[in-house]
């Protein structure tokens, strides 16, 4: 499942097309790192990262961890998103996305009686310096199949 999430991300067109790569998935399939490369396509007239490049590093990821792990049972789709821009990318951008096993056992428990939420993350966006770039905060609709 690894190397099919690894070429799965990595040759999606969308991702592809923006410079956009998964450099490392872990072994669990709860963290990866994203890289979105500095490309003339990639980059405003002022030289800056896109917003929309930045913007789309941070977009299927969580929802892709989720669904792996919840299983087949489960409805996982993006609800709304936000970002802030902090500064101007103006190399190679990263993002780290981690969950741990209790964040995804507390949420099978509360699905049991919830039957369907909006769960919500932050990401940060990074450059080489490590300076913080962007701030995405994402909310993920899950619901059990049979819940309308």
């Amino acid at each position: 499942m690894k190397k099919f999430l690894f070429y799965l991300f990595n040759f999606w067109p969308p991702f592809l097309g923006a410079g956009i790569t998964v450099t490392q998935i872990s072994d669990d399939l709860l963290s990866m790192r994203v890289r979105l490369k500095k490309r003339f396509w990639t980059s405003t007239l002022l030289k800056a990262q896109f917003g929309g490049s930045i913007f789309a590093m941070t977009d299927p990821i969580y929802a892709a961890i989720l669904t792996t792990h919840l299983g087949k049972e489960y409805v996982v789709w993006d609800h709304s998103a936000s970002i802030e821009f902090l500064k101007p990318g103006r190399s190679e951008l990263f993002s780290d996305f981690k969950l741990e096993k209790q964040e995804i056992d507390k949420l099978k428990i509360q699905l049991v009686s919830e039957r369907k939420m909006i769960w919500q993350k932050t990401i940060q966006v990074f450059d080489i310096k490590n300076e913080l770039i962007a701030v995405v905060t994402k909310k993920i609709h899950i619901r059990h199949k049979n819940q309308k």
